[in-house]
Order: C-alpha cells, then sequence, then structure tokens
C-alpha cells in the first residue's frame, strides 16, 4: 500500500489505475480504524479492483474545538490495518493541502432536509462540514463507488443527497455496522469510554431492540415508545440526546402508512457522544 499527501499523487495514482481498467473503490475516514472501517474496506476489495481510503480529521465538522483536540490520532496503527485488508492507496492530507485558501475562505455544500433535526440540532454545522469535505474528496478521487457504514445513517443520508443532487456519477454504498459483543457500534468515539462504561454502553443496542420489536408488534405511538427509550437509558447512567423513528429514506416523520423506518439514537456517556441506529421493516 501505498500513502500519499498530496492531491496531484493522489490523482496520478488513480489515472494510473483507470488507465488499466480499473474499478475504483473509496473509503473516507477520520482514522483511529477499527473492525467497523475495515469491514467497509473488505467491502470495497469485493466490488472494486483497486481501493483507495482517506484519512482527515476535518476540522469543518466539529463545532468543539476541544473535541477536535482529543479526536484520537493513529495514522501508523491505520497504515498496518489498512495493509493488512489489501487496501492500495491511502490519502493522508494536511489541512492546508485540503483548504489551501483557509477554511474561512472555503466553498461550503449545504444539504437541507435531511441534515436537519437529529444531529443535526445537537450539532449545528456538521453536516455542512461533512457535505464538503466530502465533496472535495469525491471531486479529487473521482471514484466509481464510495462505501459508508450505516451506523452514522443521518450522514449516510445526507452524502446520498448530495450525490443525487449534484449528479455526481457513482454508487454510494452503505455497509450495515459493526458492533461489539454486546451489541455496542463500534466507533472511535469508544476510545473515550472506560471498561464499565463500555459494558453499559450495549444498552443502547438493547433499547432499540425492544423499541423495534414493539412497533413491529404493532405499537404506532411512535413518541411514547422513543420517550420510554430515553428514560431506560436514562436508568443506566446515559444522558440522553434523542430517540426518534423516522422513515428510512429521507428521515421524514413517519406516517401511520410508513413501512420503511429507522429508528435513530444519540446519547453521552461519560465522555463519549454514542450513535446507533435500527432498521424496521413493516409488511
Amino acid at each position: 500500500m501505498k500513502t500519499v499527501e498530496t492531491v496531484a499523487e493522489l490523482q496520478a495514482e488513480i489515472r494510473a489505475a483507470k488507465a488499466q481498467g480499473k474499478r475504483v473503490g473509496f473509503v473516507p475516514t477520520m482514522g483511529n480504524l477499527h473492525e467497523g472501517h475495515m469491514i467497509l474496506v473488505d467491502q470495497a476489495s469485493e466490488e472494486c479492483d483497486f481501493v483507495v481510503a482517506s484519512i482527515f480529521i476535518n476540522p469543518l465538522q466539529f463545532n468543539d474545538i476541544d473535541d477536535l483536540g482529543r479526536y484520537p490520532r493513529t495514522l501508523a496503527a491505520d497504515q498496518e490495518h489498512l495493509k493488512d485488508r489489501d487496501c492500495d492507496l491511502l490519502f493522508f492530507p494536511s489541512v492546508d493541502e485540503m483548504y489551501p485558501d483557509g477554511q474561512d475562505a472555503q466553498t461550503t455544500v449545504s444539504v437541507p432536509v435531511v441534515s436537519e433535526g437529529l444531529c443535526g440540532d445537537s450539532r449545528p454545522g456538521h453536516f455542512d462540514g461533512v457535505a464538503t469535505v466530502v465533496s472535495k474528496l469525491f471531486h479529487m478521487v473521482q471514484p466509481d463507488a464510495a462505501f459508508f457504514g450505516e451506523k452514522d445513517f443521518q450522514q449516510l443520508t445526507v452524502i446520498r443527497k448530495m450525490v443525487r443532487d449534484l449528479n455526481l456519477p457513482f454508487d454510494v454504498v452503505g455497509v450495515p455496522t459493526c458492533r461489539e459483543e454486546n451489541g455496542l457500534a463500534m466507533s472511535s468515539r469508544n476510545n473515550y469510554l472506560s471498561e464499565e462504561e463500555r459494558n453499559t454502553a450495549g444498552q443502547i443496542y438493547r433499547v432499540l431492540n425492544e423499541i423495534c420489536e414493539q412497533i413491529k408488534g404493532g405499537a404506532k405511538n411512535y413518541a411514547e415508545l422513543c420517550e420510554h427509550g430515553k428514560a431506560e437509558l436514562a436508568k443506566h447512567g446515559f444522558e440522553p440526546d434523542y430517540i426518534e423513528v423516522r422513515c428510512a429514506d429521507e428521515l421524514k416523520q413517519p406516517s401511520k402508512k410508513s413501512t420503511d423506518l429507522v429508528v435513530l439514537a444519540a446519547a453521552i456517556l461519560g465522555k463519549a457522544r454514542l450513535i446507533d441506529n435500527l432498521r424496521v421493516q413493516l409488511n
């Protein structure tokens, strides 16, 4: 695996791969890679001939400077993980390489409606930062397919809408959430948890499962189910942000006739803000 740090080097490598007729798969990350990221790389390897990963901790999507500063940086370990999973190319740009005219002068991308509510309320400007950097990376890499985890369901929905609205000519592939033994969705932010908190954190998955089972059983008062779920999390020491039921395609509020649903949750435990979701398909 080769690591490059400039857009010129990145594009030269990709041109060479495409000249050989290779299908390019792209996995954008912020590093501190875990098995959830590796599953994305595996999926890209299955569907494509040349796999590009990026590691860039994007300051535009952090609304808390302290959160940005403490985000784990583990390049050497990340490189080893990617090599072990047959990644072909790692793009590791600096902030100056990504934003050569400065962040304040950067053209930004905003994806309306789907970026509002849920994490959009809790993290103002976050999804503008995500959409901007992902749009830039897409134009740099020009992949045939890009791979994202379904754990970040609102983010995935934002990116899919952006790709559709801007007529970008490639597929966005959602990959199922990778979980710990207790159901906790794998995340770099799990590193902020103590051992005791990591055990407790599986309660989010339990609560989501219970809500899904009640919906499958015919429950229609989604607000009541979600309030009960938040109370359950609070009993276990969480500070719940939200639990909501939405339509899975564009995150709209569901009607009684909606059949493709997703239950989304965010809660703070200790120093970690954890998010998760589960899909519910009704007949």
